[in-house]
């Protein structure tokens, strides 16, 4: 685990979520962080949280909506490492309620921007997707300007000493709402719906999220968006492991929907490099940081390829139907 958090106050915003939980659990378990603020704006989820925390001196829980910049800065307070998890990822709510997901995912990014350089947070990394990268809904668009903010957030700084990254991946396995329990659900029903038999998609775990977070806080500069390494996996594959046997009836891509998820597009594969176990896309932007870190090669990474493209169909490493069941049962 990182050394980085030891002693340091570290804030979670969507604390209460999926990624939230896991990765406060592992903060408190595997490193000597000082102490965890927890905050979110659900007060019931923050309460059957508490539960799991009562002997845990560490942890604090603050209510509040990063739409909320006065709360932001009353939060901030005395805090050193902020990790910005919230957000509103469901596509169709976000395409029905586009100036809600804009609230939230943009006005709250810059929000969580500002309270952090006027409260002197030594380093921020946010949560980012898949459908950040060339969107086409409103989610990754409005995830794609929230990532943009905050690499922009390392020049806006000025003096101050805040730095800001990135990690984008892909669909989590173990998540709530994520496709697994949906598949399970329909083959319970006898039936699993199917958008398209060539679908693919990005797959990580949970804790895998979470490894990558902690890789963000020990490598970053400032600017930088952290892409893991991750395998992808065919939805005919999936539909094996969760529901063999089951009639499947394949239903048509849906509004917003991409036959194939990329994490890096060509157009950024100029500015992406290659450090083994994942990629780095540095920014457009000129940031000092960056330039040094450019000019001693082997920290930055090894350049890729001109017509570079990171997409769930184009992968080196696949899950098959076992491999999940096993991933799974593990």
């Amino acid at each position: 685990m990182s050394k980085v958090l030891d002693n340091k106050v570290v804030l979670v915003t969507g604390g209460t979520g999926s990624f939230g939980r896991r990765f406060i659990a592992t903060l408190l378990r595997e490193t000597a962080v000082a102490k965890v603020i927890v905050f979110s704006r659900d007060e019931l989820k923050q309460f059957h949280m508490q539960a799991d925390y009562r002997e845990e001196p560490r942890i604090r829980f603050f209510l509040g909506d990063v739409r909320d910049r006065d709360r932001l800065y009353r939060a901030f307070d005395e805090v050193d490492i902020v990790v910005h998890a919230a957000a509103l990822k469901q596509i169709p709510a976000a395409e029905y309620n586009p100036f809600e997901a804009v609230k939230t995912n943009i006005m709250g990014a810059q929000n969580i921007i500002d309270a952090a350089i006027d409260r002197r947070v030594n380093k921020v990394v946010a949560l980012s997707t898949d459908k950040a990268s060339s969107p086409i809904n409103l989610y990754g668009a409005t995830k794609l300007v929230s990532d943009k903010l905050f690499v922009a957030g390392n020049a806006y700084a000025g003096d101050h000493d805040t730095t800001f990254s990135v990690v984008r991946y892909g669909n989590v396995l173990g998540s709530r709402g994520s496709i697994v329990p949906m598949f399970r659900g329909m083959a319970e029903a006898g039936k699993v719906l199917i958008t398209h038999e060539q679908m693919t998609r990005f797959w990580i775990h949970l804790d895998g999220a979470v490894d990558l977070v902690m890789k963000a806080f020990d490598e970053m500069v400032g600017g930088e968006i952290f892409v893991p390494k991750i395998p992808s996996m065919r939805l005919m594959d999936m539909a094996e492991a969760l529901a063999p046997g089951v009639p499947i009836e394949f239903i048509g891509i849906r509004p917003g929907e991409k036959l194939h998820e990329e994490m890096i597009s060509i157009h950024d594969a100029r500015r992406t490099r290659d450090r083994g176990s994942h990629y780095v896309i540095l920014p457009d932007i000129q940031l000092k940081q960056v330039e040094e870190l450019e000019a001693d090669g082997n920290a930055a990474g090894t350049a890729v390829a001109e017509d570079f493209q990171y997409s769930s169909d184009r992968n080196d490493e696949w899950i098959d139907a076992e491999a999940l069941r096993a991933l799974l049962d593990a």
